[in-house]
């Protein structure tokens, strides 16, 4: 079942007070929750309550016992770069063994939930569906109901907003770890929500009987973007540094199956594309007059380099680029599943010879955009107007379904 913690009057907050995270919430008026049982938690840097980690703060509550860890991609304290392999360890700080979710198994065994009595989870979205602690969501929530024990999710905001929805919804022949359900690739969903969809809509097998709980926000909103919440950026993987890495994220994201750079190994990923063969002033042109709303785009040269933590071993690097960068000028403008679009068909015309025939990664393509339509669309010479416009009724059918499982107005 359903059972829903609505700890305080979410839809009538105010929006000048900083909003209250769910392991807030949990903390301050709900730990009967987890009073008296073995505790497993999925986190990582991000689970802050105040100034303090959540697993500190549980370790030293009387009563609760903190027995297992488990670490998504980029690891428990958010170093590990991209794809990198994870291993298992013990915390230093509390001596509790800790269990890695992106190495040999991406999901809790039953070896590694024995001494747990109730998971919880508390890590930090960004609002993409190929960003993987949503698939790790899922995974979780089905080992949880394999040993029939309560699954928590403590809700943190969608740094994006709730509001905006967009881009292709993922077709099932291209599920994996970076595209587990059948959603848009901006969902506009929290945390929180997405684990009362995941089982409402029967996303994952075997969840019917789970015993899922949401703790939710204090003063929430979907209107509110990231620096509305009055609480501080930390960066929810080693290349989002800053809310308007994460602004673009959604759509720049696809140069990932590309041969172009997508700025990792720079001092802003994701705002930064380029390639050796561009001609960065024509694609900054090209793209400024699309009159995309809420960013601009500027010529750039830039040398992807290893950066420790970050990207140890960047796409192209050590190679002089030529391509764009994108500022961010008024987030809540910005659509950037769109903007994503528009940059890929600028380079892709740009892009000749043995640029054009290696410019995408087929398969890699297919599983972000979640569907073989963008890619042979592009391939096609359709305009970005018309690729666009073809998943706005799949957006708008998504919106009607999800609108049971919303936690917040």
């Amino acid at each position: 079942m359903i059972n829903l913690l609505l700890a305080t009057a979410v839809l009538g907050a105010r929006a000048e007070v900083r909003v209250e995270s769910g392991a807030e919430v949990l903390i301050s008026r709900q730990l009967d929750l987890l009073k008296g049982r073995r505790v497993g938690l999925i986190t990582n840097h991000t689970a802050t309550v105040g100034d303090r980690h959540l697993i500190d703060v549980l370790h030293a509550t009387d009563g609760v016992k903190l027995t297992a860890l488990f670490g998504p991609e980029h690891g428990l304290r958010g170093l590990a770069d991209a794809g990198e392999k994870v291993a298992d360890s013990v915390d230093p700080a509390t001596g509790v063994p800790v269990f890695s979710l992106y190495g040999a198994t991406r999901e809790p065994s039953p070896q590694m939930l024995e001494n747990v009595d109730l998971l919880v989870f508390d890590i930090q979205d960004v609002g993409a569906r190929f960003y993987t602690y949503i698939s790790t969501l899922g995974l979780s929530m089905q080992a949880a109901a394999r040993k029939g024990i309560p699954f928590v999710v403590l809700d943190r905001p969608n740094p994006l907003g709730g509001e905006r929805v967009d881009g292709y919804v993922l077709s099932p022949s291209y599920t994996s770890f970076v595209g587990q359900y059948p959603i848009p690739i901006q969902h506009g969903l929290t945390m929180g929500e997405l684990a009362r969809m995941v089982q409402g809509e029967g996303y994952l097998p075997g969840l019917e009987k789970l015993d899922l709980k949401v703790v939710a926000m204090n003063g929430w909103k979907r209107s509110m973007l990231w620096p509305d919440t009055g609480l501080p950026w930390i960066k929810p993987s080693p290349n989002l540094p800053i809310f308007d890495s994460a602004v673009v994220y959604p759509g720049t994201c696809l140069f990932e199956a590309t041969s172009v750079s997508e700025g990792r190994g720079t001092e802003t990923p994701f705002q930064m594309l380029g390639a050796p063969w561009a001609d960065g002033k024509a694609l900054a042109s090209s793209l400024q007059e699309s009159r995309l709303e809420g960013v601009a785009f500027e010529s750039a040269r830039f040398t992807p380099r290893s950066i420790p933590n970050a990207a140890a071993n960047p796409k192209l690097k050590d190679v002089e680029l030529q391509g764009v960068k994108i500022t961010v000028t008024d987030a809540r403008k910005v659509r950037p599943v769109a903007l994503g679009v528009y940059a890929l068909d600028a380079f892709y015309r740009q892009s000749g010879g043995f640029s054009r025939l290696s410019f995408y990664r087929i398969g890699g393509m297919s599983r972000l955009a979640g569907t073989e339509r963008l890619r042979q669309q592009l391939s096609r010479g359709v305009s970005p107007e018309k690729i666009i416009a073809g998943w706005e009724s799949e957006v708008a059918a998504f919106r009607r379904v999800r609108e049971k499982y919303l936690l917040y107005r």
